[in-house]
């Protein structure tokens, strides 16, 4: 790639993407715009439209077609769902809030009744259901969407528009429909305004269909179910061969005769059926505290370890809440479970704990034998979020009871779908009570379009990693060599190789019956002052924007765009102001290389200045 990556404020990453999970923000000045709603911002983003522009279009139809005056509404895939964000505004809003639940079911013009008998998924009815509030409580309905990750995908948001039918009386989105903030501040444009509608045309949607069945290798949308299948044989690892198909016939990884064998994920009894599959990786994450909720009976969680921020917000506002242990020592993780014990001998001590291994954005790793050793000495589960480290790199599973993984991330790598991971143990004591619950209340709220795409994107995983682990290495060992000149401007790299290294190796995956695991392709570096932090951002010749595991390289200013709110906060466990956190893709090396060495020197200049 050559170094004039920088892309156009609000334009898609990678541009021109549909479906594109991330937008460009190429400045510090255009993150803190962004945060701050600023116009010139947030009328950028309108104006390209990003990820979510069709499910607010969708939003404002629903809006429009069900509500009534001041009332705004949020879509979801089941009523399940629909009902668990009604019952979570209610646990926090007066009980005289009107809330309403509405099942829109969409179908052709040309199929009444409503009946998918043969239908392709191109034509097949759609269903909503949609929760109506107040429209000032908005915020609070916002909190469930975002940390849940269980709101409808872009897709399926798109498939129902194309159903709709066109008349004089689709919304027009006039220009007084009030500006705020998007869905999920991160993954959004920055208001609920969308640009004007553009109808989807049937015959244009069945031709892009055609094209990547024919020549993107997407497999049939008829073979969702076989897609899906090869998803979840991918993340067991019990696939003897994955090769690819030609995108006409089931691929081998997803056919029902192909060749399986014990798992490689370190625990061999694991199989495709205890992996289940979410529209997102918070959803998975979300689905595993409810899993545990529900399976056992509740108690305070831990988190242990500064987390990505949503993983925190969903421990602490379901259920009974959690001890959060910012700096993940687990000398006081002990203390608090002698304390809770002898409180109460009758009970564990508390239900789970919730780490990442390594950690986002500070890409630490903590020791994973001696917290199974707790496990088992006082009866509590371990969740461990495998995205950053993935599971090519370490062999995590042996020690958890649950794994999830953000499968948007590396795992496919495109940034043109999302989807989530959630792995049950199989060896864990109390694997009968969580696969017993999951079966009986698991929905497959995974689209199928959704899964078609993340099939494709995986089947290159293994190569992608490879490539990944070797670039961010070059990177990251220049970078930590700056750390080490006078005047000093890079204050510290965060990437697993410097940070508790110790433990990370404990459970990197070495090359004997397999190929080694590496150090992953995140990391992030702090500078000695903002001009420096400011002036490095700036001028690196790369993508800008959210997200990470990408195939190309992607950098944001981690403390501003996540914790704009709380950064003193942030910063009491060493995500500071001037923390800048980059995902490592798979350009060419030495490019990559001299992008960096641009990015210091301006810093360089900077801090002289």
């Amino acid at each position: 790639m050559a170094l004039s990556s920088q892309l156009p404020l609000g334009l898609t990453v990678p541009p021109h993407t549909a479906h594109a999970i991330s937008v460009s923000l190429p400045t510090w000045r255009d993150v803190i715009g962004y945060e701050e709603a600023e116009k010139r911002v947030t009328d950028a983003m309108i104006s390209v439209g990003t990820l979510f522009n069709q499910s607010e279009q969708l939003a404002k139809i629903c809006e429009q077609k069900f509500g009534t005056k001041n009332e705004s509404c949020m879509l979801f895939p089941t009523h399940k769902v629909a009902d668990q964000c009604r019952s979570f505004i209610q646990s926090r809003t007066e009980a005289s809030v009107s809330l309403r639940l509405i099942h829109f079911s969409i179908c052709p013009e040309d199929r009444h009744p409503c009946d998918d008998t043969n239908a392709s998924i191109s034509s097949a009815p759609a269903n909503l259901h949609i929760v109506l509030f107040p429209e000032d409580i908005f915020p609070i309905a916002k909190q469930f969407w975002q940390h849940t990750g269980m709101g409808i995908s872009s897709r399926l948001a798109e498939h129902c528009l194309a159903l709709l039918p066109a008349s004089p009386t689709s919304p027009t989105f006039a220009s007084n429909f009030s500006v705020r903030k998007g869905y999920h501040k991160h993954y959004s444009s920055a208001s609920r305004k969308p640009s004007p509608p553009a109808t989807p045309d049937s015959l244009e949607l069945d031709h892009s269909v055609y094209v990547e069945e024919r020549y993107g290798r997407n497999l049939p949308l008829s073979l969702a179910a076989s897609a899906k299948r090869a998803l979840r044989r991918r993340i067991s690892g019990v696939l003897v061969r994955d090769a690819a198909g030609d995108g006409v016939d089931e691929p081998s990884a997803g056919d029902a005769n192909a060749v399986l064998g014990p798992s490689s994920r370190g625990v061999s009894e694991l199989s495709e059926n205890d992996v289940f599959l979410y529209p997102t990786g918070m959803a998975a994450i979300w689905s595993a505290h409810q899993l545990v909720l529900g399976a056992l009976p509740p108690q305070k969680s831990v988190c242990l370890g500064f987390p990505y921020t949503d993983t925190l917000k969903v421990l602490q506002k379901w259920g009974p809440g959690c001890h959060f242990i910012g700096d993940a020592d687990i000398d006081e993780l002990e203390r608090l479970l002698e304390e809770e014990s002898a409180r109460d001998p009758t009970r564990p001590p508390i239900l789970a704990l919730f780490t990442e291994f390594p950690s986002n954005p500070l890409l630490r790793s903590t020791d994973l034998a001696r917290l199974r050793n707790l496990a088992d000495k006082y009866s509590f589960l371990i969740v461990i979020d495998e995205t950053v480290g993935n599971f090519l790199n370490v062999e995590v599973f042996p020690y958890a009871d649950i794994v999830v993984s953000s499968l948007t991330k590396v795992f496919s790598g495109y940034s043109n779908v999302m989807g989530g991971g959630l792995c049950l143990n199989p060896q864990s004591k109390q694997y009968n009570a969580l696969k017993a619950h999951i079966d009986a209340t698991f929905q497959d709220v995974y689209f199928d379009e959704d899964a078609i795409y993340m099939e494709r994107n995986s089947r290159d995983f293994h190569r992608r990693v490879k490539v990944i682990n070797d670039n961010a290495l070059a990177v990251c060992d220049f970078l930590q060599a700056k750390t080490a000149e006078q005047p000093q401007v890079v204050k510290q790299v965060f990437y697993p190789k410097y940070m508790t290294p110790e433990n990370y190796e404990k459970y990197r995956i070495k090359g004997e019956d397999r190929e080694g695991g590496g150090y992953g392709g995140l990391f992030s570096v702090t500078f000695t002052s903002m001009p420096a932090a400011r002036a490095f951002f700036d001028a690196l010749p790369f993508y800008k924007g959210p997200s990470l595991g990408t195939s190309f390289t992607l950098a944001c200013p981690y403390a501003v765009l996540v914790h704009y709110t709380e950064m003193d906060w942030a910063a009491k466990f060493g995500v500071e102001e001037t923390m800048v956190r980059v995902s490592v893709g798979q350009e060419e090396t030495d490019g990559l290389v001299a992008g960096f060495k641009i990015a210091v020197e301006a810093a360089e200049r900077a801090s002289t200045a």
